[in-house]
């Protein structure tokens, strides 16, 4: 075999299911249905509707009601496809896992490649909001802020952004704990954040005019679309609870269930918290907002207590987005480690925790690096391409795996495949060029930079044997 066909071997290599299920896994299972739940809602709610409201209104006007559920149309498409995938192959990999299995290794190390992207700028761009709403919640008590000097990174006034650390931070510390700790506390904070986007709602409705409501597409329908792209971002909570496979105690049957439930619940509130929103506030006057919730109550609503409890109620949100998000990307890292596309450093657990410690601490440390010299809007956009991109390899790998493996135990299949698969690829390229060209630059070139490290590094570092494809 000459070395250009071993070089091709290599990287088409798949690898069996029975070797990414790992039986013998050292994770410990402790995660039911409920913390798995939790642990989508906790990933998901907060972030778009918290964070990236404030970025996405001015692209779409009234009508960012609708980008909420075109963009919860295009997850659902793909969280069906997850769904069976996560039965199937309850792996920490989540996608990267699933495409390893059926669409070979390259393929697979660019969808890694993409979820790190997608969950480091993802946790990044939280924390960033974090601050924001921090900022907002010191105002609103104190009459204080954090200078911009140390609550803004370069380039929008000041020189890092001290409180995006410090979350990250906090998170890091939380998951060197444990897995089953974490789940506990991430439960607490859910739902205090459900309890108030609910109040958010009940409030901001006594201040609803229907004249702001008017004209539903100042935009245009290419309005709808870039609003839903931006809020995309806010759809990543079911690839987090993915990646517990390997923590779950029942991963075949509670996967399936929590990805679904979860993204219900979520484009649910979000449509609602949406529709108070740009109800009771002028959509014009979203531009530049930080902190948006918060300012709609303080702008429109009398009684200084609500935007208080909204602020604290989003510090809290923004807080679990951060600390499921970063489970995910560092289960992701120990998934690929062991596969030994990345060092081994980043599969190495803590004999008393087991967790992945180093693992936690380096992604950590840059997340937080990230989040202190990086703007809102660039990291948002970034997210949401990198997560489109992944989300489209999971629709094609139902198709494959229901071709290669048509015989193989599922307990939920996506309903009439490979219709539902095509359409959920059909959205996730739509929404992605939607996405503005800075996103696209920045997108490419982290995958020219992936290619680069797989060819240098993984393709001959890979533990999978050539003799043992499929």
């Amino acid at each position: 075999m000459s070395n250009q066909q071993r070089i091709g071997a290599r990287v088409l290599r798949r690898k069996p299911i029975d070797q990414l299920t790992h039986p013998g896994s050292e994770l410990k299972r402790t995660m039911g249905v409920g913390h798995l739940t939790m642990i989508s809602i906790g990933a998901t709610l907060g972030s778009g509707i918290f964070v990236v409201l404030g970025e996405a209104v001015p692209l779409a006007g009234p009508a960012i009601v609708l980008s909420f559920a075109l963009a919860g149309i295009t997850a659902l498409f793909s969280a069906l496809s997850y769904a069976e995938l996560a039965g199937l192959i309850p792996a920490s990999g989540s996608s990267y896992s699933y495409t390893y299995a059926t669409l070979g290794e390259i393929v697979a190390w660019v969808c890694g490649w993409c979820l790190v992207l997608e969950y480091g700028v993802s946790v990044a761009a939280v924390a960033v909001g974090w601050g924001q709403y921090v900022n907002e919640l010191l105002h609103l008590v104190v009459g204080l802020r954090i200078p911009d000097v140390l609550s803004q990174p370069p380039g929008e006034g000041g020189i890092v952004n001290v409180p995006a650390v410090l979350v990250v931070v906090i998170a890091m510390l939380v998951l060197l704990g444990g897995s089953k700790g974490s789940a506990r506390t991430n439960t607490i904070l859910v739902w205090v954040k459900v309890g108030s986007l609910l109040m958010f709602c009940a409030v901001a409705f006594t201040a609803l005019k229907a004249g702001n409501l008017q004209p539903l597409f100042p935009l245009g329908l290419a309005g709808l679309s870039a609003g839903a792209a931006t809020l995309f971002f806010s759809y990543i909570g079911f690839d987090a609870a993915s990646t517990a496979g390997e923590e779950a105690e029942n991963p075949q049957r509670d996967l399936p269930r929590a990805i679904i439930i979860s993204l219900v619940v979520i484009t649910a509130l979000y449509c609602a918290v949406a529709l108070a929103a740009v109800g009771a506030m002028p959509w014009q006057t979203f531009e530049g907002k930080e902190a948006a919730l918060s300012r709609v109550l303080t702008d429109n609503v009398d009684g200084a207590i609500w935007p208080i409890l909204l602020s604290i109620g989003a510090v809290v949100a923004t807080t679990s987005v951060v600390l499921t998000v970063l489970y995910g990307q560092t289960r992701i890292l120990y998934a690929m480690s062991r596969d030994g596309l990345v060092p081994s450093i980043f599969a190495k657990l803590s004999p008393r925790t087991g967790v992945p410690f180093v693992n936690t601490v380096v992604v950590g440390l840059f997340i937080a690096v990230l989040a202190a010299l990086v703007p809102l809007g660039s990291l948002a956009d970034v997210t949401s391409i990198g997560t489109l991109f992944a989300f489209g390899l999971v629709n094609i790998a139902v198709v494959v795996l229901r071709r290669t493996e048509p015989d193989r135990k599922r307990t939920f299949r996506v309903p009439f495949s490979p219709v539902t698969p095509l359409v959920g690829l059909g959205f996730c390229v739509y929404m992605m060029f939607s996405l503005e060209l800075d996103a696209w630059i920045a997108f490419l070139a982290w995958m020219a930079l992936g290619f680069a490290v797989y060819f240098g590094y993984s393709v001959r570092k890979a533990r999978l044997e050539v003799s043992g494809d499929q």
